[in-house]
């Protein structure tokens, strides 16, 4: 009775082992590897570095800055948010001109292009709206699509 009772638990064990190899070697990669790693931390701290995002509006007062990677699609976003109470216009002609001054290529009235890291990067501009700017550079490792 002993023996067949040890039988049955190593039997059980075996099972379970085996199920682990089919189910878990397969699935360990994308466990393993999903998400944001290393190479988008750097392309984060590069976005981050980039002298655009300090070139805030004279009236303008730096609130925050940010760095995050959605770990879904590896998209990389550095930025600043800015409390102004100025208009629209005199914002984009302000970067405008700054974006320029730091090698970035006009493409809409609010978002200019460059490449950063290997990556092409897009700085987007949203606001001035109820006295907010928020100033972001996005981009994907190796990305060559931009978001403009």
């Amino acid at each position: 009775m002993r023996m067949l009772m040890w039988v049955g638990i190593s039997a059980v064990g075996v099972m379970a082992a085996v199920g682990g190899l089919v189910v878990g070697v397969p699935a360990a990669p994308f466990v393993m590897e999903y998400g944001c790693g290393p190479t988008e931390e750097r392309l984060g701290e590069a976005l981050a570095g980039d002298p655009v995002l300090d070139a805030g509006v004279e009236e303008a007062r730096a609130e925050e800055s940010y760095q995050e990677c959605d770990d879904d699609d590896l998209n990389v976003v550095a930025g600043k948010a800015y409390r102004y109470g100025g208009d629209r216009e005199s914002v984009l002609v302000h970067y405008r001109d700054a974006a320029r001054a730091h090698g970035w290529r006009y493409r809409t009235s609010d978002c200019f292009t460059k490449s950063i890291d290997g990556s092409v990067a897009s700085l987007i501009l949203e606001g001035p709206a109820d006295g907010s700017l928020q100033v972001e550079i996005i981009a994907a490792d190796g990305g060559t699509e931009h978001w403009c």
